[in-house]
């Protein structure tokens, strides 16, 4: 069995002395595991490092077998991501939560596609936030939990007042709609349904909408595995700098 694709790696651990076991993320063999002989060497160091977009090659006798990879480096990010301690959080709550909620050799192209196009704006500090809250809605959304944001659950679309989410269904409620159940219902922050830029704080509230269905509807389904603390930190840092903006 052999394969040949561009990936993402989102990690890298030492197998015996000289090798290294990596999953990575690509389009079409979603997240796969494979060795790298002489992965743990110093001269790959800088190429095994998450986040990274890499050419591999994996081959292996039966295809369920671990197999082998051999990798090329296309491009690193550790340059964007090591200059600013809220860009490193925000790739390792990337790497994290994929490594966390995809199964196996599973494809999922279009979330592969935004992934790509996220750790690329890594550093732009202005714009990096919200993009990582919509790719949230993505990873949401392809595992099976989208958020229905586009008409009033109650009232339909004829509601034009969206302001809350219902927690047991992730579909948007107006205020009209909402009535004495408003404080039973998640915050709909503008920019889940907007488009263009948002406020920091608006975007730190959408997280912890994000975060409530990623720890209530996929993580039951993991078998009530927390969510990765890379994810937390990344979030608490984020709030951090939004409350000294202030």
């Amino acid at each position: 069995m052999e394969w040949r694709d561009q990936g993402i790696l989102l990690s890298s651990r030492t197998h015996g002395e000289t090798s290294a076991i990596i999953e990575v993320f690509t389009p079409q063999r979603g997240r796969h595991a494979g060795v790298v002989r002489g992965g743990a060497s110093r001269k790959m160091a800088p190429v095994l490092q998450p986040g990274a977009q890499l050419d591999v090659a994996w081959r292996a006798r039966l295809e369920d077998h671990i197999g082998t990879f051999s990798v090329e480096p296309v491009r690193s990010r550790a340059a964007a991501s090591m200059g600013d301690r809220l860009s490193l959080a925000g790739l390792n709550a990337v790497v994290s939560l994929l490594l966390f909620c995809l199964p196996e050799r599973e494809a999922h192209e279009r979330l592969y596609r935004r992934t790509e196009a996220l750790l690329d704006l890594l550093g732009q500090g202005e714009i990096w936030p919200l993009a990582y809250l919509q790719w949230e809605m993505v990873l949401l959304d392809d595992l099976g939990f989208g958020l229905d944001l586009q008409a009033c659950a109650v009232m339909g679309p004829r509601a034009n007042d969206l302001s809350y989410i219902s927690p047991r269904t992730g579909r948007a409620v107006s205020k009209a709609g909402a009535g004495e159940w408003a404080d039973k219902l998640l915050p709909l922050p503008p920019c889940m349904i907007g488009h263009g830029t948002a406020p920091d704080g608006e975007v730190a509230e959408a997280l912890g909408v994000t975060g409530y269905f990623l720890q209530n509807r996929v993580a039951p389904e993991l078998g009530h595995k927390p969510l990765p603390e890379a994810r937390a930190r990344f979030v608490e840092r984020f709030r951090n700098s939004v409350a000294n903006q202030g």
